[in-house]
């Protein structure tokens, strides 16, 4: 059971900045290496922020996903909600808090898609199915979209340049739809990378309207069925993600220039977990895709040129 807030102050002391920053800075490098990879490349107070904002999401996703999930209930996330008012109030329960309050206190996030993702975790509580692309759309976007708004303000939007008459009638870039657009994009991928380990937990994140048009079943996925109706629903999951990518990168180049190669590198070495899907002949049910870490550096300068042509 989750304490009170207010019983939680008098009952230790919590750790310093310094050390709470450390805690997340360990958090993310642990459970989101590819990310934490991006992350090195910013300036210090960017990257420490973002470290704040991640190990706040893992630790609300791991509410629903996480080794004691299966005592997460509403009232869980209710308190885990008023957690989170506390901290915007700046008033930390523990010591990862810590960190987030002093980010709060140099950026100026709002609260809204803190509070989004954790009605993401609770869509978690009582669905394992999702029927159609437009209800798995919002779910994606409530606990993956919401990490770009929340870290859009650490990232920072860059100065729009003086645009002459002709190119003011192309369309400007908007960082906040192209953010949400990247979350989408990510949380899509680990989807596709995930059947396999979801089915076990009786979980299917793809359409079921969409598996009915490849005329694949529950039970085809239940038994980890790889054929060419499988082949082709994943074909077709994937050109989605691809779309989703491509439409986030629109957005990199309105971004601060020192945010620019840090987000073009976490976007190409997270995309390229669906080629790595490809590559295992779509078979995701025996097969873990994931990018080794030459190919990452190898994609390294590929980032780079992106950050500064585009």
């Amino acid at each position: 059971m989750m304490l009170q807030l207010s019983e939680l102050p008098r009952m230790k002391k919590l750790a310093s900045v310094e050390d709470a920053y450390e805690l997340c800075r360990q958090v993310t490098a642990t459970y989101a290496k590819t990310f934490y990879l991006g992350t090195l490349l910013m300036s210090a107070p960017k990257r420490r922020a973002i470290w704040a904002i991640y190990a706040w999401c893992r630790r609300t996703d791991e509410l629903v996903d996480g080794p004691r999930a299966r005592l997460t209930t509403p009232e869980t996330l209710d308190q885990w909600e008023r957690q989170l008012e506390s901290i915007f109030a700046g008033h930390p329960i523990d010591d990862v808090d810590v960190a987030l309050v002093d980010t709060l206190a140099r950026f100026s996030l709002d609260i809204q898609p803190f509070r989004d993702m954790i009605a993401g975790q609770r869509m978690d509580l009582y669905r394992s199915r999702y029927e159609t692309f437009e209800e798995l759309n919002l779910y994606c976007y409530r606990v993956a979209g919401t990490v770009g708004l929340m870290t859009l303000p650490v990232m920072g939007v860059a100065q729009l340049p003086h645009r002459s008459p002709w190119q003011a009638l192309q369309p400007q870039p908007d960082p906040a739809s192209e953010a949400v657009a990247l979350g989408v994009a990510n949380q899509l991928t680990n989807i596709l990378r995930d059947v396999g380990e979801d089915a076990r937990r009786g979980r299917i994140y793809l359409p079921l309207d969409e598996l009915a048009l490849f005329d694949y079943t529950e039970a085809d996925l239940f038994n980890g069925v790889v054929d060419d109706r499988w082949q082709a629903l994943m074909r077709f999951q994937i050109q989605r993600a691809r779309k989703f990518y491509a439409e986030a990168e629109k957005g990199i180049s309105a971004l601060s220039p020192d945010a620019r190669l840090p987000v073009w590198a976490a976007t190409v070495l997270y995309s390229q977990i669906l080629d790595a899907i490809e590559r295992n002949q779509y078979d995701v049910f025996r097969q873990r895709a994931f990018v080794s870490t030459p190919r990452k550096l190898i994609s390294l300068p590929v980032a780079w040129l992106r950050a500064q042509v585009l």
